[in-house]
This record gives C-alpha cells, structure tokens and sequence, in this order.
C-alpha cells in the first residue's frame, strides 16, 4: 500500500471523528467578529465605567483598574445573560452559558486592553479629561478586538465560548 492508500483508508476510518469546527458547519471570520464586538461592547462599558470612576474618585492605579475588571466582566456577562433569558432559559442556565460563553473571551480582551493602557507612557497618570486617557483605552480596545477575534473564531469553532451563547436561541 503506497502512502496516499494509507492516509485515504485512515481518513475514511476515522471520518466519524470530523474536527470540532467541521461538526459545527465551519466558523466565518464575520461570526468570530460578531461574537467579538458583542464581547467587547460589554467589556467596554463596564471597563470605561471603572476608569471613570476610580479616576474621577481619584483611586490609585490598581483599586481603578481592580473596578474596571470586576465591570467588564459583569457588564459583558450580563450582555448574554440577558439575551439567553429572552429565549426562556432559566437564570441559573442563563447564568452557566453566559459563564461558559464569554469568560475566555472577556478575560483575553481585559489583559489585552489593559496591558495596552498600563504600557502606554502617561496613561495611567492621565485624567479624565486628557486626550491620552481616551485614546490609551480606546486603542486598548482596538488591539483586543483585533487579538480576541482568533481566539473567539477558534472556540466557536469547537462549539465554546460564543457558540453557546448562540445554540441558546438558534
């Protein structure tokens, strides 16, 4: 038997056993965006919440970026808890697939957006009112857009993360 006939018979054995993401039908890079600008508007409300506040309360660096976190987590949860509940799933199966569909996602986009502002010379010493505060936070928010949409593509296509969210009211 050449080494293609080998492969070819192996294939054919093991095609009950597809890949993840061919038994989901495939993952558009449109979907895995779509998941992630879900995740991310979340994540940004509750992210830009924390820095308003901590910073207009004048907190240090850690308790402002310790508040924005625990926001955007919660902000982000509560976008799928929301719409999982509007298709009739209990709050406590709301609460497992909201858990199940975003915690990778949002805790990829909090260390990447929030590395990008404790990096960003001035950032963290700016006010409210200092162009370099916004743009520090939003281009954190661009970069972790852009690093979560393979991370949020690779899940959904092993039916996480997103792909959760979606078998709720699909």
């Amino acid at each position: 038997m050449d080494h293609d006939q080998h492969h070819t018979s192996h294939g054919d054995r093991h095609h009950d056993h597809a890949s993840p993401a061919a038994q989901h039908g495939g993952v558009s890079w449109s979907m895995a965006m779509k998941a992630t600008l879900h995740c991310l508007t979340g994540c940004a409300i509750g992210e830009i919440l924390g820095m308003v506040i901590g910073t207009a309360l004048g907190w240090g660096n850690v308790p402002t970026m310790v508040v924005a976190i625990v926001l955007a987590f919660l902000f982000g949860y509560s976008f799928t808890l929301f719409a999982v509940r509007r298709a009739g799933l209990s709050l406590r199966a709301a609460v497992k697939v909201a858990l199940a569909a975003d915690t990778v996602s949002i805790a990829v986009m909090e260390l990447v957006d929030n590395t990008v502002v404790a990096l960003t010379p001035g950032a963290m010493e700016a006010e409210l009112s200092d162009g370099l505060f916004w743009a520090a936070l939003l281009g954190g928010f661009v970069i972790a857009f852009v690093i979560t949409t393979p991370v949020n593509k690779w899940l959904i296509g092993r039916g996480k993360g997103h792909a959760v969210a979606h078998a709720q009211h699909a």
